[in-house]
């Protein structure tokens, strides 16, 4: 069986497609933080240090239209509660993100030349 490689110069890729979608830096924090579990967002915003409020919330409706993640409402009266996990689709990032995480600590990925 041949290796088949997918044109991710091609707008119309369903690769390049999904690559965009995780350009973002705050998408790939937000699964990670999420495989721990379902979190609130004001628990998503202390892990993930630099995001702000706007940013956090326009990343999960993002991910939740892509049906990465669900809202799950706790408590409807005010104040209301809300948490977020993953769905089944985003949960099945958990083997790919930890080849990323395997990848890096293994020495693979060189610090950039101002130490980072």
């Amino acid at each position: 069986m041949a290796l088949v490689i997918p044109d991710v110069l091609d707008e119309d890729c369903a690769t390049r497609q999904a690559l965009e979608r995780f350009a973002s830096k705050w998408r790939v924090l937000v699964i990670y933080a999420l495989l721990a579990g379902p979190q609130r967002h004001a628990e998503l915003r202390r892990r993930l240090a630099g995001v702000t409020q706007k940013v956090l919330t326009e990343t999960l409706r993002g991910m939740e239209r892509d049906g990465l993640v669900e809202r799950r409402v706790l408590r409807e009266t005010a104040p209301q509660h809300v948490e977020y996990a993953l769905t089944e689709l985003g949960a099945t990032l958990r083997e790919p993100l930890t080849a990323i995480c395997d990848w890096a600590v293994s020495g693979r990925v060189a610090a950039s030349p101002d130490g980072r």
